[in-house]
């Protein structure tokens, strides 16, 4: 078994939460597990500020040679139980690599309400597998007028309630990589999110797609059954489509549209 790359390089299946409420519904918090400490750690370090942004860019720099782990243990030493990590489940490697770090980290997964089934099965398959303290949010009802594809969509099923779920949270842990899009190239490992006012965290920024294929066969991690089907970047069911081979990943993601991001991560 290898080890995770270095930085650089008929039932409902749905999750248990009331859709269109715009509920959270959180579980109780796991013990706290012991952690892998990242560098320069400072146990119970004061709240972060948008002023301390060079100090997040120099962590992160020296985090860019380490493995996604060391960035998970910085952020679980310094935030604890205010940082949660938001995963959308087109794969669990971020959370296999997170539950090593803290067993009891909160997960979030917004449940759109046009999610695929594989998706809803494969959320509970990843929940059953690692006893996630999983919290699923769904939106509010100002989203009814939006059904998925429409202008407002993602804004008022993805963007608002993940801000929601992040009140009260220092940072949030998130499986972005900068191969993922145009718009990601430049991510950092670790930055200052100002639309949230709060710390990002993206331990697997420089891997690669081909990183994160190897590490599920080695780990024998569950594997979306959509991506069997062609299906290489799995966001909601109206607006996503199975790529041909060769074709960009995220050609099948509001395809013929030119839009590139949901909003999550801009």
């Amino acid at each position: 078994m290898t080890t995770e790359p270095r930085s650089d390089t008929g039932t409902d299946a749905r999750p248990a939460a009331q859709a269109g409420t715009g509920a959270v519904s959180r579980p109780g918090s796991a013990p706290r597990a012991e952690t892998v400490p990242g560098p320069d750690i400072e146990p119970g370090a004061p709240h972060v500020s948008a002023d301390d942004t060079a100090a997040l860019a120099e962590v992160s720099a020296k985090l860019e040679t380490q493995p996604a782990t060391a960035a998970i243990g910085w952020a679980v030493e310094r935030f604890g139980r205010a940082l949660s990590l938001a995963c959308s489940f087109q794969d669990c490697v971020v959370v296999d690599l997170a539950v090593q770090v803290d067993p009891g980290i909160e997960v979030l997964f917004l449940d759109t309400g046009s999610h695929f089934p594989e998706t809803l099965a494969y959320v509970e398959e990843v929940r059953a597998r690692y006893d996630l303290n999983l919290t699923v949010v769904t939106p509010g009802p100002e989203a009814d007028p939006w059904p998925c594809g429409t202008e407002r969509c993602c804004e008022l099923r993805k963007v608002a309630p993940l801000h929601r779920a992040l009140q009260g949270r220092q940072a949030w842990l998130t499986g972005l990589k900068r191969v993922d899009a145009p718009t990601r190239a430049a991510a950092p490992i670790v930055s200052w999110d100002e639309a949230r006012a709060m710390v990002k965290v993206n331990p697997m920024a420089t891997w690669t797609d081909d990183d994160t294929d190897r590490y599920a066969a080695d780990h024998g991690l569950p594997v979306h059954p959509l991506l069997a089907k062609g299906y290489r970047s799995i966001g909601c069911a109206p607006t996503t489509r199975p790529v041909a081979p060769g074709e960009d990943p995220r050609a099948g993601r509001w395809s013929g549209t030119g839009k590139l991001e949901c909003g999550l991560h801009s």
